[in-house]
């Protein structure tokens, strides 16, 4: 494996040095897709927010100025990433407004029913298995609860894809199978945009 393979590879679960490399540019990279994704969020005003495969922190940090009265936990498969989100919020976290943890998507450790909104930014890709994986952020969310999903890929842009050949367990989804999944793991009223000029897409649901 070369070493811009094993660089963007660092995409799934940062550690090492390459992964701290990775990390750096998380934040800025992908903010102007979160932003983005998160215009479409409802005008509401959550109390707990949970970020999914939260990276190095940024947008959990987001939702917290987002919704000020909200707490946000942010987990990360990666202990580095966990590592880097739980420095980026410091200051929420001792105001007791954040919380940051490692975890696992496929079997979420947090209490049923507890969160009003849940969110994936570049993350779903890794996750194995869609549908057990978006049953167990079902489960976590309250009846209503929101699920906010953002891809820079749509599944079927040329660049997607060729991450998708030299990143070992990386697929990227397409709306229609995204909106499938989502169904079957028992969410409704399913609701998608993508970018006018950029392959990037959001997806919105709401649990039933």
């Amino acid at each position: 494996m070369g070493l811009f393979q094993k660089f963007v590879s660092q995409t799934r679960k940062p550690e090492g040095f390459l992964g701290k490399m990775m990390l750096k540019g998380m934040n800025s990279g992908h903010a102007k897709l979160a932003d983005w994704g998160m215009s479409y969020l409802p005008a509401f005003s959550p109390n707990a927010v949970v970020d999914l495969g939260c990276g190095a922190g940024r947008n959990a940090g987001e939702l917290l100025k987002k919704y000020g009265r909200a707490h946000v936990t942010a987990i990360d498969y990666s202990p580095l990433s966990a590592e880097n989100a739980a420095a980026y919020n410091r200051e929420m976290i001792d105001a007791g407004r954040c919380t940051v943890q490692q975890g696992d998507v496929s079997d979420l450790a947090l209490p049923a029913e507890s969160f009003d909104l849940a969110t994936a930014f570049e993350t779903v890709y890794f996750w194995p298995g869609l549908e057990k994986c978006f049953a167990q952020v079902a489960k976590v969310l309250k009846p209503g609860g929101y699920f906010l999903i953002c891809n820079e890929s749509d599944g079927e842009d040329q660049t997607g894809l060729k991450f998708e050949k030299i990143i070992d367990g990386m697929k990227c989804y397409t709306v229609a199978q995204l909106n499938a999944a989502l169904r079957a793991a028992g969410f409704t009223h399913v609701k998608a945009a993508h970018h006018p000029s950029k392959p990037w897409i959001m997806v919105l649901a709401q649990k039933g």
